[in-house]
């Protein structure tokens, strides 16, 4: 490498590691561009490295990752992924990511146009990842260490629902019309409006944050799983840090899926689906770090997550992965944690759309009062319905379809229109979990609708 490069990119020539990539055209027209001037030498570091091959530009510790043809794929991981970015320990990655299915579900897409997208591939996800980024001196047995600095989306998203063949979301059989719905997300406000009168803040998160899987061959990016991947754990804002034990050396780390809003459940199958302008995080190695299983750290918070095709199991996993980190953290015996789980832990469902199901329990740093129990009725800040069964799915479909319908009846919504305000806005918490009890609460914040003046 020329050594007037050497400060701004650290990167291997494009013919190295992505062998059988077609360049991008943002990257064509660049090139065409700048050789169509004269062969000196560019002013612009850029320029220059994309005439000698490089993609993607690096200064100072920061990596910029584009997402292009060459740099996103389309609904499935593979460890043998040739990387996108190599980066060091401790560099900070601003990356892009797209909307679903490669860029092509886009403001004004019909909902018959995002079914044949998913008619006509099957096995895939949905989802356009971008990577995999390489971080030197990861290896099997060590933890990837990520914490998101800034999210900026785009000034749009979609939310529908697949029915019908595909039978997909939480009741298809109960609502089997299909549905997108497009929204502008007014980034200055924080807010998106659903409908008149009703609002919903943008709170954007990465639905799918994860490395490559021990196993070779493509998998899906549905699932997800200890490779961290599709969580759709809303929690994971700017500010915040997942932890993700590596399998493969260089741990290969994708971003997508990349959401504006979900509510608890995901219950209409999508969240308000978008991209994102900036993905800015930094990664470290730590190294020789055991951990079975992601877990995700707030400036006020440790959330431990489980995760299982049986949302039974999912919440048996959630009270093992949270009884022993708290052990560990605090140093006391697992009663003990268990007690601390049960007085101060906010267990809540993660999604139950992506075959495998997903629980979360945020636990506080600091010590404060214990936590008051669910609520069993309507609060002045939330509308709540509750359902206890011995299976704890069943639960959750009889509290959810009791809020839609509830929501569709006080506010003269179309039960269509309340299912995807519910996989966009509600809360879905873990209630009492005892032998043939298992309860949820749902809740619906009555800070969504506002008033017009």
């Amino acid at each position: 490498m020329n050594s007037d490069l050497t400060h701004y990119f650290y990167m291997p020539k494009r013919r190295d590691f992505l062998i059988g990539s077609a360049a991008s055209a943002a990257a064509v027209s660049m090139l065409s561009k700048a050789n169509a001037q004269d062969n000196q030498p560019s002013k612009r570091p850029e320029i220059n490295a994309l005439r000698q091959g490089y993609v993607g530009q690096y200064q100072g510790g920061v990596y910029l990752l584009p997402a292009n043809d060459e740099t996103a794929q389309w609904g499935w991981f593979n460890n043998a992924e040739p990387p996108r970015a190599r980066i060091k320990s401790g560099d900070t990655v601003v990356m892009e990511t797209m909307m679903a299915s490669l860029n092509q579900i886009l403001p004004g897409s019909s909902i018959e146009q995002i079914t044949k997208l998913r008619v006509d591939y099957p096995g895939r996800g949905p989802h356009s990842v971008t990577g995999p980024i390489f971080v030197e001196g990861a290896m099997p047995g060590d933890v990837l260490k990520v914490r998101i600095n800034r999210i900026v989306p785009r000034s749009y998203g979609a939310n529908w629902n697949l029915p019908g063949n595909l039978k997909l979301g939480q009741f298809p059989d109960k609502f089997t019309e299909a549905q997108v719905k497009h929204f502008y997300l007014d980034l200055g406000r924080g807010v998106t409006e659903f409908l008149p009168g009703i609002e919903i803040p943008v709170r954007p998160f990465p639905g799918i944050l994860g490395v490559a899987r021990a196993e070779s061959g493509q998998y899906s990016t549905v699932p997800p799983g200890a490779h961290g991947g599709n969580l759709d754990c809303r929690e994971l804002v700017q500010g915040t840090t997942i932890y993700l034990p590596v399998f493969v050396e260089g741990a290969l780390l994708w971003s997508g899926d990349s959401h504006a809003a979900q509510g608890n459940g995901e219950v209409n199958l999508t969240a308000i689906e978008s991209a994102f302008s900036e993905l800015n995080m930094t990664i470290e190695v730590i190294k020789k770090t055991p951990l079975s299983f992601p877990r995700i750290e707030t400036p006020t918070h440790w959330i431990t997550l489980g995760y299982d095709r049986d949302l039974n199991k999912a919440v048996d996993m959630l009270n093992e992965q949270t009884v022993k980190f708290v052990s560990d953290w605090k140093r006391i015996s697992s009663k003990e944690a268990q007690q601390f789980m049960n007085n101060y832990g906010d267990c809540q469902v993660a999604e139950i759309v992506n075959q495998v199901k997903g629980t979360y329990c945020m636990l506080p740093k600091k010590a404060g009062p214990k936590r008051a129990p669910n609520p069993t009725q309507d609060t002045r800040d939330s509308y709540v319905t509750t359902a206890t069964n011995a299976d704890v799915q069943t639960a959750m479909n009889l509290a959810s379809m009791q809020m839609i319908e509830r929501i569709a009846r006080l506010r003269k919504l179309s039960r269509l229109d309340s299912y995807a305000l519910a996989s966009l806005a509600m809360d879905a918490r873990i209630g009492r979990i005892e032998p043939g009890a298992k309860t949820i609460h749902c809740l619906m914040p009555r800070s969504l609708w506002v008033k017009k003046a």
